[in-house]
């Protein structure tokens, strides 16, 4: 096992130019992160890492200042850490450490349903949920300022040599007291499909913590189904809405799963992870749990989990936008 070494002091800060020699003059293109290009590095170590250049970062660079602000100085086995940074005028760039195994969204909706099913297997999925879900806890409740991700998604979700899960991109993040429960935002953020329903309305509630719990509760229904979560407000949709489709199979008893045969051992595993996903999807913010109560539900019985309410307007009534 190759051990990478960062060390646990604050970010590094580098000129452009030395950011040019660690990322190998950017002819090592792994992928785009938000709002910027992604190319292996390596440091004078020889510890790889992944450089990402912003673009379009005049003015202010509020993803630029985001990231730096909200994960440069915190500390967690499933949060990526940030390496280095480097901000020359509108020249600005973000270093992590590397993640060899790309995203979970490689991963759930791989065109090779082998790797969906050699990888994800109930146990691994559980395992993965609850490292995001102490990451997201961690977020919420153990800095000295809670950081809102407003960003929680499959490809937000990076896997490091041995597939522990680990959240990354922060360019939506937002800094509030951690006895703040509702925050102001101009307009809503995130990514379609995982965007709480009081980012778009304020007749669903305020706008808090809560709002990345359905995040997370939208990305752990992908994980389990091994299907996107498709917009309900799009005309032309043919399929179910995902979350009505899984409530259905839970509250019926049936399996969520299609792409496999499961053990009763991993049906249980399964039904615990879709029942856990089912609670954070609810529309109202108050049904949400906290990311703390989902750790434990993770971690807990499945015969201690109750089925929660429908937690969705039904497809058949939703207005189409």
């Amino acid at each position: 096992m190759f051990l990478k070494t960062y060390g646990t002091s604050k970010p590094t800060r580098y000129t452009f130019s030395e950011v040019k020699k660690i990322a190998r003059r950017f002819k090592v293109k792994v992928g785009q992160g938000g709002f910027g290009t992604v190319y292996k590095g390596d440091l004078s170590n020889g510890v790889p890492v992944a450089v990402k250049v912003l673009e379009n970062s005049t003015g202010e660079g509020e993803v630029f200042i985001n990231e730096v602000a909200t994960i440069g100085l915190i500390h967690h086995a499933n949060i990526v850490r940030l390496v280095g940074f480097c901000s020359e005028g509108t020249r600005r760039a973000l270093l992590y450490e590397f993640m060899p195994n790309d995203s979970l969204e490689k991963y759930i909706f791989s065109p090779d349903s082998n790797i969906f099913q050699d990888l994800l297997v109930p146990g691994k999925m559980l395992d993965i949920a609850l490292g995001i879900a102490r990451g997201m806890e961690y977020l919420h409740q153990g800095c000295n300022q809670r950081i809102l991700h407003f960003d929680i998604k499959p490809h937000n979700i990076l896997l490091d040599y041995n597939f522990n899960p680990k959240i990354s991109d922060f360019g939506l993040a937002k800094l509030c007291a951690r006895d703040q429960s509702i925050v102001t935002l101009t307009a809503a953020r995130g990514t379609m499909g995982y965007i709480a329903p009081e980012l778009y309305s304020r007749n669903f509630g305020g706008i808090s913590y809560k709002s990345d719990v359905y995040s997370f509760g939208m990305l752990v229904l992908e994980m389990v189904s091994g299907r996107r979560n498709s917009d309900q407000g799009i005309e032309s949709q043919n399929e179910v809405y995902l979350p009505e489709w899984i409530y259905e199979k839970v509250t019926t008893g049936q399996d969520p799963v299609l792409t496999r045969k499961l053990t009763e051992e991993e049906k249980v595993k399964m039904r615990q992870l879709a029942i856990v996903a089912l609670w954070c999807i609810q529309w109202n913010p108050k049904n949400r749990p906290s990311m703390t109560n989902v750790v434990n539900m993770l971690t807990g019985r499945l015969q201690n989990l109750q089925i929660p309410p429908k937690p969705f307007v039904s497809s058949e009534t939703y207005p189409v936008q």
